[in-house]
């Protein structure tokens, strides 16, 4: 029997997958600042203890540095 857990992970991979394929068209930098601001919010959370402001604020930093990296 196929549990919760299984079908969620089962979709993360699916939407991480489709979510790859969108940077195809990019330009490098904007690849970059997209990644960046990934990772930044990603950090902005765990730092912040899952608050709104900390995710944003990290993104907006991230997307920055990335933009500024890929040049």
């Amino acid at each position: 029997m196929i549990t919760v857990k299984r079908i969620v992970g089962i979709a993360a991979i699916a939407l991480v997958a489709l979510g790859l394929t969108a940077c195809s068209g990019m330009s490098r930098q904007g690849r970059d600042t997209a990644i960046g601001a990934g990772a930044g919010a990603i950090g902005g959370a765990v730092l912040s203890g899952g608050s709104a402001l900390g995710t944003v604020g990290g993104a907006a930093v991230g997307g920055i540095v990335g933009h500024e990296v890929g040049k």
